[in-house]
């Protein structure tokens, strides 16, 4: 019997990058309060490809920014491994996030007066590493990116943009990877480069991988994907086809 996702979130025998356990999000107060979470417990599992779905309003990001220590919740438990995220102070927060959480947005968030390989490095400089040599050179060449490592965003095609952000989510060798919407402003053809390329960072690589997507092609690429629905969890799909998400989300 496939375990369910509270059970994942709470067994000590599943290695997990992150978890949460009961965890809500409220915003706002009063009769305008709007519970964007409801009692949600989630884990992530280790060197997996996880990802997150449900219609508009579900919470979906919200999870996602909260599992990442980008906000804080209303109440329960957040982990990334073994750290427990609700305890932290903002200072030490902020150090467990430039080690070890990767992030790839939508909009790619590249700083445009750097260089691709300016922007690659970023994490190692705040963080105040040289990091790995041959592991950064290991992830430019699987990217893809060798001869572009001196242009500008600018410069850039919106694909080459989002695998210089790959490349800067990995550089530091992060627990987990956070993917928001990752090909939502690429053609079919590039997103479906790049989610190939994050499904090679996980297979090739052992990373953790966790995106937000609204498309049931992107998720098809995932090892398993968590639904939500109105702010809680709804179900689960282990080794997701675009057929069984589309049904799942009919």
């Amino acid at each position: 019997m496939t375990q369910t996702t509270t059970q994942r979130a709470q067994n000590p025998g599943t290695t997990l990058a992150a978890s949460a356990i009961d965890l809500t999000k409220t915003y706002g107060h009063g009769e305008t309060a709007v519970r964007a979470l409801d009692g949600v417990s989630v884990g992530i599992e280790a060197g997996r490809f996880t990802a997150i779905m449900g219609p508009s309003g579900s919470g979906k990001s919200t999870l996602m920014h909260l599992l990442a220590g980008l906000d804080t919740p209303t109440s329960g438990r957040v982990f990334l491994g073994d750290a427990e995220l609700t305890r932290l102070t903002d200072t030490a927060l902020t150090r467990l996030r430039r080690s070890r959480v990767g992030f790839v947005f939508q909009a790619f968030n590249l700083l445009p007066t750097l260089t691709a390989e300016q922007n690659i490095r970023l994490p190692l400089q705040l963080a105040g590493s040289q990091g790995d040599p041959a592991w950064l050179r290991q992830v430019v060449t699987g990217l893809g990116l060798e001869d572009r490592l001196s242009h500008r965003p600018g410069e850039l095609s919106g694909g080459q943009q989002q695998r210089v952000a790959l490349a800067r989510a990995l550089v530091t060798r992060p627990d987990v990877i956070f993917a928001d919407e990752p090909t939502g402003a690429l053609d079919s053809t590039t997103g479906a480069e790049v989610l190939t390329l994050l499904r090679r960072s996980v297979d090739e690589w052992g990373q953790s991988v966790v995106m937000v997507t609204h498309d049931p092609v992107a998720a098809g690429y995932a090892d398993r994907v968590i639904l939500l629905a109105d702010g809680q969890v709804s179900g689960e799909i282990l080794d997701p086809t675009v057929e069984t998400v589309l049904g799942a989300l009919a």
